[in-house]
């Protein structure tokens, strides 16, 4: 094994745990560094990924204090910066010449699918070289859909946002169904419904919201929608849902009406043009029922929401980092460090096996409309769920007898 420095980068959409998992990173090199066995020289931080990188653009963490590494892994979002640059096949061979000027021997990488792809291929391209180079990936998204993984660092932190948030704004959302009669909550997630199906675990009795859940995984026609609104109605008096801002019609295109790409050609649902998810299933529901609604889309600030963090998610973020260390020490490269089913449980994957792939949630874990009991089993594992609120008059909330049909909300709007 070759001795030289290390190289540590963030890459896409932060978490607000990411920075344990570079916390975990520092303070495993520096003990690596420290500890006389000569392999690792400095430690360096990619300043905003591979495309800074590529820049010439690197901040030296060798010295960083031991006292602020517990302050930088509960500091929210990528402190070294990130990007979505997509890797050509011209840049490798600058990436490696970079590589090689800085005597970089050790590469870890902090990130998603298409993070994955890109040490995947840096790793693949400096061994087909016959450069010496351990690559370790090292898990990240809120999205939760990184294949080989139980689940992934970011993910209970985020979901715990959404699902409190759902319990307040759904709150907020029955006890003003006199003015508006429905909502619609949007969570990030192209083509997996995990962080939308959190929003299952605010739930403490069956007319609580969220009413409807909508994912990806289960395309959706206009009728269906309707339907299930006119129902929850009649049911409710008012209705609330969740919906993933990735979800299909049936024909496969988009809710949200958006053809924005990014560069890796993933779908930008919030790039200007874009409906929305949320904004053309509020335009659907409003014409057809004469409602008034609200729509509610967070976009990224699940993405860094320090204050909902779960102590387990950045636990395990941070121990992530320092597995990454460990193994890339003891030979291993090519890998991503993976979670288990147990708390602190580690594993790893072939980079190969998760680059540039999306995870969906099993269908054990769906029904039409919702969640199944095995998702709420993996999520209240993992996230916990929001202690219910308090009421002051259980016999008057809203219940078949007491709310109006839709049909009958249609005729009292049309009668004046």
């Amino acid at each position: 094994m070759a001795a030289g420095n290390v190289l540590v980068g963030q890459s896409g959409g932060p978490t607000a745990v990411i920075n344990a998992s570079l916390a975990g990173v520092i303070e495993a090199a520096q003990r690596e560094r420290e500890g006389g066995a000569g392999r690792i020289d400095r430690i360096l931080g990619m300043r905003f990924a591979i495309e800074g990188f590529l820049e010439g653009r690197t901040v030296d963490l060798s010295n960083f204090p031991a006292g602020r590494l517990d302050r930088l892994a509960e500091t929210p979002s990528s402190a070294l910066g990130s990007c979505r640059y997509k890797l050509t096949d011209d840049d490798l061979p600058r990436v490696l010449e970079a590589l090689k000027q800085q005597n970089i021997r050790f590469l870890f990488y902090i990130g998603g699918n298409d993070t994955m792809d890109t040490i995947h291929r840096i790793v693949s391209y400096a061994a087909e070289n016959r450069y010496e180079l351990q690559g370790i990936g090292v898990p990240k998204t809120v999205d939760n859909d990184l294949f080989a993984t139980h689940h992934t660092p970011g993910y209970a932190s985020a979901g715990n946002y959404v699902a409190r948030s759902v319990q307040q704004a759904g709150r907020l959302a029955r006890d003003m169904q006199r003015v508006d009669q429905f909502a619609i909550f949007q969570t990030v997630g192209r083509e997996a419904g995990w962080l939308a199906a959190a929003g299952a675990l605010a739930r403490s009795v069956p007319s609580d919201p969220p009413h409807l859940i909508y994912v990806p995984e289960m395309p959706l026609t206009p009728e269906r929608v309707l339907e299930d609104v006119k129902a929850v109605h009649r049911e409710y008096g008012f209705v609330y849902m969740v919906v993933g801002e990735g979800v299909v019609w049936e024909n496969g295109r988009h809710v949200s009406d958006t053809s924005a790409t990014d560069r890796f050609s993933n779908v930008e649902f919030g790039a200007m043009g874009g409906g929305g998810a949320a904004l053309v299933l509020h335009r659907l529901i409003s014409n057809e029922f004469g409602f008034r609604g609200e729509f509610q889309i967070t976009e990224s600030l699940p993405m860094a929401a320090d204050d909902r963090v779960v102590t387990r998610d950045r636990a395990e973020a941070r121990l992530c980092g320092r597995e990454a260390v460990r193994l890339a020490m003891a030979g291993e490269s090519g890998v991503m460090v993976t979670l288990g089913t147990a708390e602190m449980e580690l594993g790893t994957a072939p980079l190969e096996r998760v680059a540039a792939h999306a995870k969906p949630m099993p269908s054990g874990m769906l029904r039409p409309g919702g969640v199944t009991d095995e998702y709420l089993r993996y999520g209240r594992a993992l996230i916990g769920a929001p202690p219910p609120y308090e009421d002051v008059a259980e016999d008057w909330l809203p219940g078949p007898t007491s709310a109006p049909e839709a049909s009958q909300v249609l005729e009292n709007r049309s009668g004046g």
